[in-house]
């Protein structure tokens, strides 16, 4: 999963929060350096990713990229994810996207000193650029797959990853809410929380 993803599935607790963010981030015993709520946002977001990573509707969906992103495509999957995630938003959160970010950038800049320094670095674009709204678009997944590209091992295809999720988009969408009320239900248990859910919601 991507960011917005490992937010949102981090309940109310704000260290919770801060720490699911920074997960990846944060190596090995590393997470014994911060405060004991963090420290359970970043186990938990360990967990996320393995849940995720052996999941078989994952497994199909990586199938779909590995043709164009070889080894990388979990990374561009994570990326649609998100996607799938905005475009769903109401069927899982009762709060409107737009509110739900504000909070979380006004979260990280009262936490920034505590952040690792990668993380730092990248604060102030993600904010500027609205970067979990933008998702919303294939504009914005589009953009967000060059971005990495040019700072990361991502292969330089994100004209192609876009054809692909066009193509597929309805197999995408529907792994994914196959896929994401597991989770949900997961990370309840194993991170001994509750994650908000409009009342209507039937999984």
């Amino acid at each position: 999963m991507n960011y917005l993803a490992h937010i949102y599935l981090s309940g109310d607790s704000e260290e919770m929060i801060i720490g699911n963010f920074i997960g990846d981030y944060v190596k090995g015993q590393q997470f014994l350096n911060y405060p004991s709520e963090v420290s359970k946002g970043i186990i938990l977001h360990r967990k996320i990713d393995t849940f995720t990573d052996s999941h078989p509707c994952i497994g199909e969906c990586i199938l779909k990229l590995r043709p164009v992103y070889g080894k990388y495509a979990g990374i561009v999957v994570d990326i649609f994810l998100d996607h799938f995630l905005v475009l769903n938003w109401s069927s899982y959160s009762p709060e409107e996207l737009p509110i739900f970010t504000n909070r979380f950038h006004a979260l990280l800049w009262s936490n920034f000193f505590q952040l690792p320094s990668q993380v730092k670095v990248m604060v102030p674009f993600l904010i500027r650029n609205k970067r979990l709204e933008s998702y919303a678009t294939l504009d914005g997944i589009e953009k967000t797959l060059i971005v990495m590209a040019k700072h990361t091992s991502l292969p330089a295809l994100a004209d192609l990853g876009i054809k692909v999720l066009v193509e597929e988009y309805e197999f995408f969408n529907n792994a994914f809410n196959r896929f994401f009320p597991e989770l949900i239900q997961h990370v309840e248990q194993v991170g001994e929380l509750k994650i908000s859910r409009p009342l209507l919601a039937v999984y």
